[in-house]
C-alpha cells in the first residue's frame, strides 16, 4: 500500500509541476521565489505547496436522525465547572454532548458542517435523547445556533 501512495504522491507532484510549467514556463514560475545562477533558474522548493499524503477515509458506521442544539460555558447551562467537560477535558471547538452516544465517539454533521469531525465528550440532562448539543466560546453563538434537525454520521472507530 505504501508503494502505491509513493507513485500515487509522485504522479500528483508530477502533474502539478507540468500544469504550472505550462502556465507559467520556467522564468514566470521561479520569479520573485528563485535565484538566478548564471543565467540559469534556480527555483527554490518554497515555489511549490506541499503534497501531503492521502489519508484513509472516515468509514459511517450508523446514520440518525437528530436534532442539534447549542450550548456554553455559563453556569446556568452546565454544572459548577462550565470549561471542564463530562469526559474530564477542557471545552474546545470540535466538543459535543450527546447521551445515546459513547465518549469519545466520533461524529460528522454534513448537512450543516460538512466534513468537520465533533467529538462526544459532554453529556446532558438524562431526559434528552436523541440530540447532539454543541458546545460554542460564547453564549450568543450558542443562542443564534438555535435548534435544527438533521442526522449525524457516527463514525467507526
Amino acid at each position: 500500500m505504501q508503494h502505491v501512495q509513493k507513485h500515487a504522491l509522485a504522479l500528483v507532484a508530477g502533474l502539478f509541476l507540468g500544469a504550472a510549467l505550462a502556465t507559467f514556463g520556467t522564468k514566470g514560475l521561479a520569479q520573485g521565489v528563485g535565484n538566478d545562477l548564471d543565467n540559469g533558474i534556480l527555483v527554490s522548493s518554497s515555489a511549490f505547496l506541499p503534497v501531503s499524503s492521502p489519508q484513509t477515509p472516515e468509514i459511517v458506521a450508523e446514520t440518525i436522525k437528530v436534532v442539534v442544539t447549542a450550548y456554553s460555558s455559563t453556569i446556568w447551562q452546565t454544572d459548577d465547572t462550565p470549561f471542564i467537560t463530562a469526559a474530564g477535558t477542557t471545552v474546545r471547538e470540535g466538543i459535543v454532548a450527546a447521551n445515546f452516544l459513547p465518549m469519545g465517539t466520533k461524529i460528522k454533521l454534513p448537512d450543516l458542517y460538512g466534513d468537520q469531525v465533533f467529538v462526544v465528550e459532554d453529556r446532558m440532562h438524562p431526559s434528552k435523547n436523541f440530540i447532539v448539543d454543541i458546545w460554542f466560546p460564547d453564549y450568543w453563538q450558542a443562542l443564534n445556533f438555535g435548534a435544527k434537525r438533521t442526522y449525524i454520521e457516527v463514525l467507526e472507530g
